[in-house]
């Protein structure tokens, strides 16, 4: 595996921004856009790209706050980090951070990834960019963990074309219950999408060195996520 930073065009012609690239020992392999939290391309995001890489596939992690701080990387150990995050969060353009992973898409798919499949898999902030990423975007699988704000957009489901797996946090401190069961509800018998809820988790439960890990719930939710990756996006 070898990793490396890249520029990406964005779409509105407004400038670049960077994306950490981590590749398998190939080389190539089917494309993953791998969606931030609220602390930029920080540690953990650097080492979900790099087992992504292990596993076949060019995974690559956009600077999504660029328009407003680029090349941030925070620390969620740290409340000063917390408060930059959050200050970063509510200054966020979603719509410009769709355009932005798009644009990551269309960048992988120029590498020639896997007879040029591209997935998405966001995590928190990234898990409702995840789903906007399925209801907006050419994509060709998402999936989104513990996602804030999914069920502020539910209308918007009625657009999605791509397969859709959510990994949702019973105890998500972030996402209360009314929020899951609007989720349920508009999503569950949706022809795109697969939901999976997990008992007893809070926000954040796979992030390995987070306060909220949860052992049993992160695996179960990453070899789902495998699985779904390896129908979807890989080839024979």
């Amino acid at each position: 595996m070898s990793a490396k930073y890249i520029r990406i065009n964005a779409q509105d012609g407004q400038g670049d921004f960077n994306g950490y690239l981590a590749l398998p020992e190939s080389g190539h392999g089917p494309g993953l856009v791998v969606i931030q939290e609220i602390f930029g391309i920080n540690t953990p995001m650097r080492q979900i790209c790099d087992h992504y890489a292990s596993q076949g596939y060019m995974a690559l992690c956009p600077d999504l706050f660029w328009r407003q701080q680029p090349d941030i990387m925070l620390n969620d150990k740290l409340q000063s980090d917390w408060d930059r995050a959050f200050a970063l969060y509510k200054g966020f353009d979603i719509d410009k951070g769709i355009e932005d992973i798009s644009a990551s898409i269309s960048w992988l798919r120029a590498q020639g990834t896997g007879k040029n499949k591209v997935g998405a898999v966001g995590y928190c902030l990234g898990g409702l960019l995840a789903y906007l990423t399925a209801c907006r975007t050419d994509v060709d699988a998402s999936v989104g963990y513990y996602g804030v704000g999914i069920n502020d957009h539910l209308k918007e489901a009625d657009k999605l074309k791509a397969k859709l797996m959510l990994h949702i946090a019973k105890e998500d401190g972030f996402v209360d219950k009314q929020a899951q069961a609007s989720m349920h509800n508009v999503l569950g018998s949706h022809e795109h999408v697969t939901l999976h809820d997990y008992e007893g988790a809070d926000h954040a439960f796979a992030r390995p060195d987070g306060d909220h890990y949860k052992a049993d719930a992160a695996k179960s939710a990453n070899d789902r996520t495998a699985k779904f990756f390896a129908s979807h996006l890989k080839t024979a």
